[in-house]
């Protein structure tokens, strides 16, 4: 039996590997693309331990190769949602009641397995099906998700070791139960790490959860499922559905037992999943505990005092890595008048130098976009913008998809701040400029707050006054907030992520803040010399 305070290894950051020419890792993820790459895969649903094939096969294609296919998937319905249910409720007592360091160790043996064997196995699958090159996929499917795994595993002994004061003769205490009932998990295509994490955070905390990825990301889910059954994960704690959104929800959202959502996905669809659930509260046997990180209009703001080579390169890496597909991406910039001219070559000059095409080529920097929805929403800003008269596009705006879903990096110029493209989400490799008057520098920071989303900023200044200034006036319009540095790229255990307003619950990926929703808290108390008399001194 446990009768100890046991400590999981210390989380350390997984280091990421470069992939430089010559490399042993370069070498080996190319293999292993090439390999992944000339076997079409059958894609079962996971289902309280057993693979689950309907014959209604979908096909998967990369979006740089769309007419190449890396197999099929197996499409669900209703009914294997249903059991999806079942099995997670079934097995729910006995996973809530395994001492948790054995749930602890499921994840950190996948973790190790990410680290080791499988780590090419999941980038490859995650450059293939989501079109990242080789370092996106290496910090996303590789590095984020090991470093989910092994630091929620140190946040939940934390979280266990938090308790109350007790005094004389009283024996308080804190227990954190998992939620009564099932948790699902809505997962986007965007990330593998986040698919991954999403259904694992709860999962470590004792729930049981039914879950459902992207179509465009269920090759590389069924990777993440490969390695949680080989790390032991046991039958009906994950199980993996793949349906359609409105049937599946139509199912859970109705069901009694339905205890949590975790998305990452579109405000739109977030606020229809929050509507639902509050229309159905009456069903359900608890209120449900409802986390989300949703869209982004991500700004980058320079002051008059800083650096033009530095801005400038926080705009090319911030808005067109992964095709601008992040929901940190630069979307918007605002750039002073007298920086404007320097900061636009520096600009210009990267765009020149940057190649695009598909990842298996390691020297392109920019790849597709996710799929033909994707790329013919992001298309119909970039015509908009060559029509509109407020808007110039002064770099990129071409597009083909006769091979792939390709759009070039675009930069597009607004004289008006509030033009379409400097509020709506685009998603795509496309960020909008604004160039301010010094004098007008309070006004532009006010129309940087005044966008509705929060998820992350960036900010430029020498001055430290200044940046000061600016961190207070934008203190609400962020919850990823960068002093001289792009918006992009956070670190689990450095930068805990999420967003407030239209950007989500803030409820911060890769923090113990995120884990502590999906417990239930009992406080106990003993006492050891009960009283004996009901009356109190003060009644004599």
């Amino acid at each position: 039996m446990s009768n100890a305070i046991f400590n999981p290894p210390v989380a350390i950051n997984e280091p990421i590997l470069s992939y430089a020419p010559g490399t042993k890792e370069r070498e080996e993820l190319q293999e292993t693309v090439a390999s992944l790459k000339s076997v079409e895969k059958d894609i079962p649903m996971f289902i309280n331990g057993e693979e689950v094939r309907t014959g209604n096969k979908v096909s998967m294609h990369p979006p740089y190769e769309h007419k190449h296919c890396l197999g099929h998937y197996h499409k669900g319905g209703a009914e294997h949602v249903k059991k999806a249910i079942d099995a997670a409720l079934n097995a729910r007592q006995a996973w809530a009641d395994l001492p948790w360091e054995q749930r602890a160790s499921v994840f950190l043996k996948a973790a190790e397995l990410i680290a080791g064997p499988y780590r090419q196995k999941m980038n490859g699958a995650t450059m293939l099906a989501q079109s990242k090159n080789a370092f996106q996929a290496e910090i996303d499917s590789a590095c984020e998700i090991i470093d989910f795994f092994r630091f929620n595993a140190e946040y939940m002994r934390q979280i266990y070791t938090e308790q109350p004061e007790s005094s004389e003769g009283v024996w308080n205490r804190l227990e954190y139960r998992p939620l009564e009932g099932f948790i699902f998990a809505i997962t986007p295509f965007n990330f593998t790490a986040i698919a991954g994490n999403l259904p694992a955070s709860p999962a470590m905390m004792g729930n049981t959860v039914v879950w459902k990825p992207a179509d465009s990301q269920i090759y590389s889910a069924w990777m993440i499922m490969e390695v949680l059954r080989e790390a032991g994960l046991p039958d009906g704690v994950i199980n993996l559905v793949y349906a359609d959104g409105p049937e599946a929800g139509d199912v859970i959202f109705n069901h009694a037992d339905f205890a949590g959502l975790h998305f990452t996905g579109s405000t739109g669809v977030f606020q229809n999943l929050w509507k639902t659930i509050g229309n159905n509260i009456e069903k359900y046997k608890s209120y449900p505990r409802i986390v989300g990180e949703t869209g982004g209009k991500d700004f980058i703001v320079a002051h008059e005092s800083a650096n033009a080579r530095e801005v400038a390169t926080a705009i090319t890496r911030g808005a067109f890595e992964f095709q601008g597909q992040k929901c940190s991406a630069a979307s918007r910039a605002y750039i002073p008048r007298s920086m404007w001219d320097e900061v636009k070559g520096y600009i210009l000059d990267d765009l020149k130098s940057i190649k695009m095409g598909s990842p298996e080529n390691f020297e392109n920097f920019v790849n597709a976009v996710i799929d033909e929805r994707a790329f013919d929403k992001i298309v119909h800003f970039i015509d908009n913008a060559k029509r509109a008269d407020s808007a110039e596009i002064i770099a990129g705006g071409g597009y083909d998809k006769s091979v792939g879903y390709f759009i070039e990096p675009t930069v597009i110029l607004a004289s008006d701040p509030k033009y379409t493209t400097m509020c709506e989400e685009i998603f795509g490799p496309v960020i909008t400029i604004y160039v301010y008057d010094e004098a007008d520098f309070e006004e532009t920071l006010k129309l940087v707050d005044d966008n509705s989303y929060a998820l992350t900023g960036a900010i430029f200044a020498k001055d430290r006054h200044v940046l000061n200034h600016m961190c207070k006036a934008l203190e609400n319009a962020a919850g990823n907030f960068y002093i001289n540095d792009k918006p992009t790229g956070a670190v689990v255990g450095q930068q805990p992520f999420g967003g407030a307003r239209k950007s989500g619950t803030n409820d911060k990926a890769g923090a113990m803040q995120n884990l502590m929703r999906w417990v239930s808290s009992r406080t106990m108390k003993e006492t050891f010399v009960p009283a004996k008399d009901y009356r109190y001194p003060f009644l004599g």
